[in-house]
């Protein structure tokens, strides 16, 4: 990643960190007002936060230690900062709303949607006047919705489908004069539709389906002077009828009565002069289709499943967007209609007619519709002696669903991209090959006016380019899919335009668009959902906007004072980190030059003829694998002792300094989980370590597809365990204690029994030491160094290491051990990928099948901790000793039964043997050695 041009990276890293941080003092207010703090204070200790994304609102001020997810306004000029927005999108929240956040008087924006809350929705919500988007949808609130909504009078948008809400819809919601979106589909409500609810003059889409509401249709709703969408599917609207006067609702795009249990005949709809989607279906519906002209915008017409008699009216020839017209398991008789003989098709438009199970006895001997014509007539008497073959076929039963479709990448020949961001093709991108990092964006159209997506595409691309002030080529679609409702959900990613990367505002504008529902999609669209705003790489080096907002001249005058400032810091410090580098490079050469050879106690000094003697002379059979530091052989020592030697690159100044830090580290390190140095060889400006030999190489190795013995859950588990007490031992027991840096799973090696030992000490630093007054400083300032996929976020960032930059790369380590990926992948982020599922839901989807069977409720315990210690903030992932805790009790969880597995284990003569290993599980305190465990579990969770 490049920072600006001409600027070290470090540097535009620390103007990013600056200009993102102003607090609001410089606007004059110095606080949040006291009781919007306590209700931010009380909404934390009823909510229930195991991913650790509240945090921050344990720290300070809500506003000027810039709490997740809160924005705040100095509107007032009281001397207060005031809560404007509260934004908890998707964080795997649960717990309960409190009646506090009725004092959160000077709210704009409510929204956690898609978590866990439940409980009631507090009537206190009432208070909140200046409440512009309530947004509850996706949680499991209950109870009945509170008669003081009704006082939000500037409310634009209610949303609280996909609850578990009961009672019915309070008649005071007829007094939000300013409401245009009004969802609460999805629910439990009850009783009857407040006709009062025509009095609202702006509500473009009342979605109330998938309800319990009964008693009839309001007929004043046809004097809605604005409504678009009437959606009322699946609800008991018993022996209800159809109002004759919602044939007159001139506005009306979309109207939705499915499965509702109405009665009588189907009105005259021929003064609805723009509609596009009619469903009737799943009623008891009887007479005639009217034959009046219908609006020629319609692409859907499904009148299946009534008990509607007589012909189909031949005005259904005259609907040039037509996709789908479903008129199945009726009575109608008569001729199959030449639907489509005035219609042209070109691309992928399609038209799918649906007669089955009528009373049609009349088909043309000639028909022969066009190949985007579907025609099912299935269930008919014409159907019954058909011998033509041209016929044959659409008498076949059949189901037609809706097409989803996924988008494939451009099969350039590029190199790959870099692997320490997220980085990817843009397939539509007009320089080829250009590598970028994408926002991830998930959508769902909750009511679209069409059956068949596709030939919509170029046009719904085009409307959101436009609404979100970007190029076409930006917006690349990764797939979308239709559910039922019926709803359409979409994926899709927003790369920058022509460049690798978004600048800081540019992501903070996209987002700000999407959380703040700035977009307004064309009426063939619909209402939409945010699902998500996925910021992938852009979260390590992008502040969340969170931060109270400034005025664009307070914000440019600080940011280039703070420029300025930035400017002479990086040029002091680039001058001091060049003279260091050259001393350093110094002492160096001139150790190099020297014929004295190091000595350190407790540690073997071979001679190079020794090691030469050990490898065959560095022969290619006796490679073991390499590294940056240079390449590994295993050897045989005089006395017969099997070891790896690890020999740095010749004259590398890297090798150099690592061969001195791991020499010193591992001369005093004694744990039987970290790897053993035997001794060394400093000679003729060679540098070589020796170590233990490690006959099951690397966990890395047994986790790739080709390995040649998978290992089950009981063995990762045990891995992951062993692992943790090392890293566990170097935080807390070594003198003075050590940060590793580079845990990966290559560094992690398996002996004889696949007992886990760590290796590889040669990026591993001191941990801060106590100063004179005995205080400890938090971190140790250093380059960034370690391997892409495992680094922490706020170390790179801050170059700030802690012992919590270790506990980062082991919950990398964690997600290898649970999926068997890479932590980087063709572009794919392991963290950003497992996080994204644990929050869906969805977390079995990912776990390696090669493991065989696991008990499910260690593997979600496993997860869990996995995502804790990947949280991109430090203070929210568990320290080492919690993590080594958390592991013990799943071990312990495990079946305490006798088992066999199959591994597969290099011999000592080199050659691959598979051998059947029996054990029994058992438990182990946590300061007992398991190294003659290696257990299997029977099944539990089939795979």
């Amino acid at each position: 990643m490049s920072g600006v041009p001409g600027v070290p990276f470090f540097l535009s890293v620390t103007i990013l960190i600056i200009s993102s941080s102003f607090l609001p003092e410089h606007a004059g207010a110095v606080n949040t007002d006291p009781s919007e703090a306590k209700a931010l204070k009380a909404m934390k200790s009823s909510l229930i936060d195991p991913m650790m994304n509240l945090v921050t609102w344990n720290n300070g001020d809500p506003c000027t230690s810039s709490w997740t997810g809160i924005f705040c306004t100095s509107i007032l000029n009281d001397g207060y900062l005031h809560i404007q927005e509260v934004q908890l999108l998707r964080l795997n929240l649960s717990g309960t709303l409190v009646p506090d956040l009725g004092l959160l008087s000077h709210l704009n924006i409510l929204d956690i949607m898609w978590n866990n809350i439940s409980g009631s929705i507090p009537k206190e919500i009432g208070n909140m006047t200046s409440l512009k988007l309530l947004l509850l949808s996706g949680n499991q609130l209950s109870g009945s919705l509170p008669d003081e909504i009704g006082l939000l009078t500037n409310l634009n948008r209610l949303q609280i489908d996909q609850n578990q809400i009961t009672g019915p819809i309070p008649t005071s919601f007829a007094n939000l004069n300013y409401i245009v979106h009004l969802h609460m589909n999805n629910n439990s409500i009850s009783g009857q539709l407040p006709p009062e609810l025509s009095r609202l003059p702006r509500l473009l889409h009342l979605l109330v389906d998938n309800n319990n509401l009964s008693g009839y249709l309001p007929p004043e709703y046809s004097g809605m002077p604005n409504l678009k969408i009437l959606q009322l599917d699946n609800n008991n609207f018993d022996g209800a009828t159809i109002p004759a006067s919602y044939g007159n609702m001139t506005t009306l795009l979309k109207l939705s009565l499915r499965n509702c249990s109405l009665h009588g005949t189907i009105p005259d709809l021929s003064g609805i002069p723009h509609l596009t989607y009619l469903d009737l279906s799943w009623n008891q519906l009887k007479g005639t289709i009217p034959s009046n002209k219908l609006s020629i915008n319609l692409t859907t017409i499904d009148l299946s499943s009534n008990f509607l008699n007589g012909s189909i009216p031949s005005s259904f020839t005259g609907f040039p967007s037509l996709q789908r017209l479903s008129l199945r398991n009726n009575l109608l008789n008569g001729l199959v209609p030449l639907v489509w003989k005035n219609m042209t098709f070109s691309g992928n438009e399609s038209l799918i007619l649906d007669f089955q199970n009528n009373s049609l006895s009349n088909i043309s001997d000639t028909l022969n519709p066009p190949s985007n014509v579907s025609i099912l007539i299935y269930g008919n008497p014409t159907c019954e002696n058909v011998n033509q073959p041209n016929l044959i076929q659409f008498c076949q039963p059949q189901n037609i669903t809706p097409a989803s479709g996924s988008t494939t990448s451009s099969n350039l020949n590029c190199f790959p991209c870099p692997t320490d961001l997220s980085y990817e093709y843009n397939p539509l991108s007009p320089i080829p090959c250009l590598c970028a990092v994408p926002l991830g964006v998930g959508l769902r159209l909750k009511s679209p006016s069409i059956s068949d997506f596709r030939p919509y595409i170029d046009a719904f691309e085009i409307n959101l380019a436009s609404l979100l002030n970007l190029y076409r080529y930006q917006l690349y679609f990764e797939r979308f899919i239709w559910e039922k409702g019926p709803r359409l959900t979409m994926n899709m990613k927003l790369f920058p335009s022509n460049s690798s990367l978004f600048n800081v505002s540019e992501v903070l504008r996209l987002q700000r668009t999407f959380t703040g529902w700035e977009i307004t999609l064309s009426d063939t669209f619909g209402p939409y959902e945010l699902l998500n705003f996925t910021l992938g790489s852009y979260a390590n080096v992008i502040p969340m906007a969170t931060k109270p907002r400034l005025s664009t001249g307070s914000f440019v005058g600080i940011l280039l004072g703070s420029v300025a400032g930035a400017l002479i810091v990086s040029a002091v410090a680039t001058a001091l980190i060049m003279r260091r580098r050259s001393r350093h490079r110094m002492l160096l050469q001139k150790r190099s030059r020297s014929s004295t050879r190091i000595k350190v106690a407790d540690v073997k000094d071979f001679t190079l003829e020794e090691m030469a003697v050990a490898t065959n002379n560095f022969s290619k059979s006796a490679e073991l694998g390499h590294g940056g530091y240079g390449k590994v052989y295993k050897g045989i020592l005089a006395d017969g002792t099997l070891v790896a030697v690890k020999r740095a690159h010749a004259g590398s100044l890297q090798g150099s300094v690592e061969f001195f830090t791991e020499i010193e580290l591992l001369s005093r390190l004694h744990h039987r989980n970290l790897v053993s140095l035997v001794g060394y060889c400093d000679e003729d400006d060679e540098q070589l370590l020796v170590y233990e030999f490690m006959p099951n190489g690397t966990l890395r190795d047994h986790l790739s597809a080709s390995s040649l013995g998978p290992l089950n859950f009981s063995m990762r588990l045990r891995i992951a365990m062993e692992t943790a007490r090392a890293i566990l031992y170097l935080h807390t027991e070594a003198d003075p204690p050590i940060i590793h840096r580079d845990i990966k799973a290559s560094n992690i090696l398996l002996d004889s029994k696949f007992v886990a030992k760590v290796a590889d000490f040669g990026l591993s630093r001191l941990a801060p030491v106590p100063d004179i007054e005995g205080i400890v400083p938090g971190h140790v300032s250093t380059v960034v160094k370690g391997t892409p996929g495992y680094l922490d976020p706020e170390y790179f960032l801050t170059r700030k290491l802690t012992d919590k930059s270790d506990v980062y790369s082991l919950g990398v380590v964690f997600l290898e051990l649970i999926t068997g990926m890479r932590p980087i992948s063709h572009g794919k982020n392991i963290v950003r990928e497992m996080s994204n599922v644990y929050r869906s839901s969805e977390t079995f989807s990912m776990v390696d099948s090669s493991m065989g069977s696991y008990p499910s409720e260690c593997i979600q315990g496993f997860v869990s901790l996995a995502i804790r210690c990947c949280h991109e903030e430090t203070d929210a992932r568990p320290a080492m000793p919690e993590v080594t805790r958390e592991l013990e009790k799943l071990w312990n969880m495990m079946p305490e039964i006798d088992t066999t597995f199959l591994v597969t284990k290099e011999t000592d003569t080199g050659n691959t043997a598979k051998h059947s290993y029996s054990s029994t599980k058992q438990h182990v305190s946590s300061d007992t050695s398991r190294s003659d465990i290696s257990s299997s579990i029977p099944p539990v969770v089939p795979r």
